[in-house]
């Protein structure tokens, strides 16, 4: 009977699946767009690696200075200024950040936040242009916001568990350069190839 009356409350009112009023163009959208998406899923988490690579005051800086830059690049896109070329922005960050992990983060710290910063606008813009079709925008932004720190510490744990295994620090270099090349695959994709 329990059954028969929930079937008939969900064909009647549909909306009673949904946890919250209103979460699925909100916060749930943003939190899983980073996390369902592989470009960025691979891009988030790779910051946060990276971040782990270098170590000391880098562990947050780097992490933080992406979610700054992508909340500024956000307001662009909601802006829709007409930033170009955004999905290969996108595909190149995986690509340069996998290489940047392969290379064991020893890059430069003005170059690794230098790109961060660049990539960060990409994946911003791109959450940004989302946002005007959403009816709730700020629960979007505090979603895309949540779901990309998550993945950056996602990321930084990955780098001190490689840390204290034997022969981690050389696998994860080897996970950078698989990265990278699912970075050239997703540009790859995106003409045709």
């Amino acid at each position: 009977m329990k059954f028969l009356t929930s079937l008939f409350a969900l064909i009647l009112f549909p909306t009673l699946t949904y946890a919250h009023e209103g979460v699925m163009g909100g916060f749930q959208a943003g939190l899983s767009h980073p996390v369902l998406g592989l470009d960025h899923l691979l891009a988030m988490v790779s910051v946060g690696v990276i971040s782990s690579q270098m170590g000391g005051r880098s562990i947050w800086t780097v992490p933080a200075c992406f979610v700054v830059v992508m909340a500024l690049g956000g307001a662009l896109g909601m802006m829709d200024v007409g930033l170009i070329a955004i999905e290969l922005g996108i595909a190149l960050s995986v690509v340069v950040l996998g290489f940047a992990i392969a290379a064991n983060a020893t890059l430069g710290s003005f170059a690794i936040y230098a790109c961060v910063a660049l990539f960060a606008v990409f994946h911003g813009y791109a959450h940004g242009l989302e946002i005007p079709q959403l009816a709730t925008s700020w629960a979007y932004v505090s979603g895309f916001m949540i779901g990309t720190a998550a993945l950056h510490v996602l990321g930084v744990m990955i780098g001190f568990v490689a840390k204290k295994v034997p022969q981690g620090a050389t696998l994860l270099r080897y996970a950078g350069a698989v990265i990278a090349g699912m970075g050239v695959h997703i540009l790859l994709g995106m003409y045709g190839f």
